[in-house]
């Protein structure tokens, strides 16, 4: 198995998982007798259990002698705990089950993405075109998940997740061999905060993956309460992130030409754009074409923290992954939380707060980028 092909099994792997569990927890947790502010503050729990987590994993990647291990551990413990999603009912009960599961699977992704650039700077492979098969598992989970659970209900993607949890632990033992390091690495685990370009690109990244929170933890629940069925609302999901995959398969142009800070500015803008057109519409048509701009919201934003974490020394890999999902974890968090009881009160209005993170994120984006970023992991 080439190293391209192993991190498409794994990258594969994973996102399905997530992209079955995703759209239908808030539904999960409703159907466990959960209000809609105990659905924010569980949600909640598990983006802030991942901002302590994720950064002591980063600072033991960069330590351990083999990643991909860890990795397969940690994917392991996330398919025992996804179980508990399927057979838990009760704010203490889910409430455990999320803060398990969100230990276990806080490093999955971090570690996945430090792997991968270290194979990218290696000469491994296209970084943006094996990341699309992630992209295109999650929207067939995110479909498949959907015609299932009007089958056999929303708990039918806990065990699609414990799966995947389990593929991805395989899948991780496939990864190619990393090169042994000559040591620990120097420094604390707040090192990669004295890069400039770090700096530059966590807050702009924190906000506007951040405001996706009332999309991740009320989208579904909001278009479930305007008639729209389940089947639809994983179409939706799916649809969300075609264009991320167009963008990953087809855009190398687009990104080289943009650069970090254009690609930020990008997804900033659409953010904007987004946000407030959901805020006003559930009308399906217009939730279809507003869906696709889910490519840039997050597909562009991600590929201009690779391109900036990739300039980075490879020895702050681990940690700078892990620092900029807890930054993510922690804006998410708690928005999530503060948005539980803002969604009760006044509904789809609740993304217009998320666009004015865009707002913020733009004007922080349009800032001079400090020093060069070097060349693309690709796109």
């Amino acid at each position: 198995m080439t190293p391209a092909q192993s991190f498409a099994l794994v990258f594969g792997a994973q996102f399905a998982a997530f992209g079955a569990m995703m759209p239908f927890l808030p539904a999960i947790l409703a159907e466990g007798g959960l209000s809609p502010g105990q659905v924010g503050a569980v949600m909640a729990a598990g983006s802030l259990v991942r901002l302590v987590a994720a950064p002591l994993s980063g600072r033991l990647a960069d330590r351990v002698p083999d990643m991909r291990r860890l990795l397969a551990v940690a994917a392991l413990l996330a398919a025992a705990s996804a179980l508990g999603f399927g057979l838990a009912a009760g704010l203490a009960l889910l409430l455990a089950v999320q803060i398990l599961h969100s230990v276990s699977a806080a490093p999955i992704v971090p570690l996945c993405d430090a792997l991968a650039v270290g194979a990218v700077r290696r000469g491994g492979f296209d970084y943006a075109r094996v990341r699309s098969v992630g992209s295109i598992a999650f929207m067939l989970g995110a479909i498949l998940a959907g015609f299932a659970a009007e089958w056999w209900g929303p708990r039918v993607a806990a065990w699609m997740l414990a799966a995947g949890m389990l593929l991805t632990a395989w899948a991780a033992l496939q990864l190619p061999a990393t090169p042994p390091r000559a040591g620990a690495p120097s420094g604390s685990l707040w090192a990669p905060l004295a890069e400039p370009g770090f700096r530059w690109v966590l807050p702009i990244a924190a906000l506007i993956q951040g405001s996706h929170a009332v999309y991740y933890a009320f989208s579904t629940l909001h278009w479930q309460a305007a008639g729209l069925s389940t089947g639809f609302i994983g179409l939706l999901w799916a649809l969300g992130v075609l264009a991320e995959i167009f963008l990953f398969l087809f855009g190398r142009p687009v990104v080289e030409r943009l650069g970090v800070r254009g690609l930020a500015v990008l997804a900033a803008g659409a953010g904007v754009l987004r946000w407030s057109v959901t805020a006003f519409t559930n009308e399906p048509a217009l939730l279809v074409l507003i869906q696709l701009l889910h490519g840039l919201t997050f597909g562009a934003m991600h590929l201009a923290a690779m391109r900036a974490l990739l300039g980075l020394p490879a020895g702050l890999s681990g940690r700078a992954q892990t620092l900029l999902a807890s930054a993510v974890s922690a804006a998410t968090g708690g928005l999530m939380w503060a948005c539980g009881p803002f969604y009760a009160e006044v509904g789809g209005m609740a993304f217009l707060a998320m666009a004015g993170l865009c707002v913020a994120a733009l004007l922080l984006a349009l800032r001079p980028l400090p020093g060069k970023t070097a060349p693309p992991p690709a796109a």
